[in-house]
């Protein structure tokens, strides 16, 4: 799996067999072996869905189990392929993308202060502090240095927003949550019959669709015929500016989803004039997109341009 061939610079992964099922952003440079199952898509938003509670439902009842501890097996067809995301608004999806990437910045950022640290044991110490049980020594220095409890939140917060965004606000159970799960996917089979599907990655998996979107696709000669003849290509039509988030995770992120969105690279004003309104704000983008060079979410052209 390659940037170049994708058109990804990261993309999400997690371990056919864990105790834990952890979902995690790899580097596109990192190639995923048999034990490990790599998911093409870089959005945030994707990894927080499958990094949630409701996924976590699915992907125990449908995976099988292996090995001297009996771990969970994540069986793609069934825990992935089948798995229904909700269909989450613009705002709900910004919410879920922004947590999901707290968390991955997170784990990473502790493990690499502390080269002993491992997502198994940050894992674990989560799983006792969820149920309020006492931790050993060497659990109590886990929970230290990765600071489990501001994990804890987050995922607490990530469980709310995902739960939200299903129209879920009745804090179901987990045999509840199977049920609903299994009911909307026999929903979207009904609507991908009636030829509407909702594409995870629709620039890679439809992208007509996409360019009919953007008003970049030529009629067909069908369409031209019926018209009377050959006719123009509509013109192109300019991306709607966005406003300038608040926070500088925010702003990080929203950097990033441009980039990997355009489809072309950017100027340095051009990634600006994706953005509303006036200030001192613009200042910080030179500084935003040598934080996403730094994360491996950036890179920067020869003749000055910017990519994702």
């Amino acid at each position: 799996m390659r940037a170049s061939v994708e058109g990804l610079s990261r993309y999400i992964a997690t371990g056919q067999t864990a105790k834990h099922r952890i979902f995690q952003l790899l580097d596109a440079s990192i190639l995923p072996d048999d034990k490990l199952i790599a998911i093409a898509l870089d959005d945030a938003y994707a990894l927080g869905v499958l990094s949630s509670r409701i996924h976590a439902c699915l992907a125990l009842a449908g995976g099988g189990w292996l090995g001297v501890g009996n771990d969970p097996v994540y069986n793609k067809s069934k825990c992935y392929e089948a798995f229904p995301f909700p269909a989450a608004t613009p705002e709900q999806q910004a919410r879920i993308r922004d947590l999901a990437e707290q968390i991955d910045a997170h784990r990473k950022r502790q493990q690499g202060l502390h080269a002993e640290l491992t997502l198994t044991g940050m894992y674990n110490v989560l799983e006792k502090l969820k149920v309020s049980l006492p931790m050993t020594a060497k659990e109590k220095a886990i929970h230290e240095m990765g600071l489990v409890s501001v994990l804890k939140s987050l995922h607490d917060e990530l469980d709310a927003a995902v739960l939200e965004a299903y129209g879920w606000r009745d804090a179901p159970s987990d045999e509840t949550i199977l049920e609903r799960l299994v009911a909307l996917n026999a929903e979207r089979a009904a609507e991908e019959a009636n030829g509407q599907v909702r594409w995870l990655r629709p620039a890679f998996q439809h992208p007509e669709a996409v360019q009919a979107e953007m008003g970049l696709s030529r009629p067909t000669h069908s369409v031209a015929a019926k018209e009377g003849g050959t006719s123009p290509s509509p013109p192109r039509t300019e991306p709607p500016r966005q406003p300038w988030p608040n926070t500088l995770p925010e702003q990080v992120a929203a950097v990033a989803r441009v980039l990997a969105e355009a489809r072309a690279p950017l100027a340095e004003a051009d990634l600006a004039a994706r953005f509303a309104g006036k200030g001192p704000w613009k200042k910080r983008l030179p500084q935003l997109l040598d934080t996403l060079v730094a994360l491996g979410r950036a890179r920067v052209l020869e003749d000055g341009r910017w990519m994702g």
